[in-house]
């Protein structure tokens, strides 16, 4: 299913791309590769001067090197294209500095808006960054973690709540998806609360 048909004719104006690709590494560790692009059809003037239709105003990517625990054990970010160069694309180093050490897992995105939100980083950046940690649960899962339950148990796994359980509306233990796929993982009403 897509979205429905325009009600009116519509002319393109600006064009958005964000890419993520995960790579396992040689060395036990994963490569999150993030790429950003921002393209009018259209020649633009902006205040640093004209921009050509087809021409990126940012093409901005972030690389963040994550251990089997999705701490971040490196990170890179370019700025191939911007609106005020010589001025945006000098950012870059602050995200190595201060992104290496989080956890994508433990509150991530709270630590990015305080040490790189506003003038502290570039708004894309961060806003790239903030994808980052669901993007690396969907890299990880069967690949690092089991999402299967029935076949970590024919596999010979201990019974552990698979991780992705209460994480969203459709996976919650005390709805019908869990009880389909889930089974022995749907909450059950206290004894009593009827």
């Amino acid at each position: 299913m897509s979205l429905s048909t325009p009600v009116t004719r519509r002319a393109l104006r600006h064009t958005r791309a964000i890419a993520v690709q995960a790579y396992a590494r040689d060395d036990g560790l994963w490569d999150i590769d993030a790429h950003i692009t921002d393209i009018k059809p259209h020649d633009t003037m902006l205040a640093s001067g004209p921009r050509a239709g087809g021409a990126p105003l940012h093409d901005l990517y972030l690389r963040l090197t994550v251990d089997l625990q999705l701490t971040i054990v490196d990170a890179e970010a370019v700025s191939d294209a911007v609106p005020y160069p010589g001025h945006c694309d000098t950012i870059a180093p602050d995200y190595k500095q201060q992104l290496v050490g989080l956890n994508l897992m433990k509150g991530f995105r709270h630590e990015l808006k305080q040490r790189l939100a506003g003038t502290a980083g570039c708004t894309h950046l961060t806003e790239l960054a903030q994808i980052l940690p669901t993007a690396a649960v969907q890299a990880f899962a069967n690949d690092v973690w089991s999402t299967n339950d029935a076949a970590a148990e024919t596999q010979g796994v201990p019974r552990q709540k698979p991780f992705q359980l209460d994480k969203c509306h459709a996976l919650r233990t005390d709805g019908g998806a869990v009880a389909q796929f889930y089974p022995r993982w749907v909450a059950k009403a206290a004894p009593g609360s009827a």
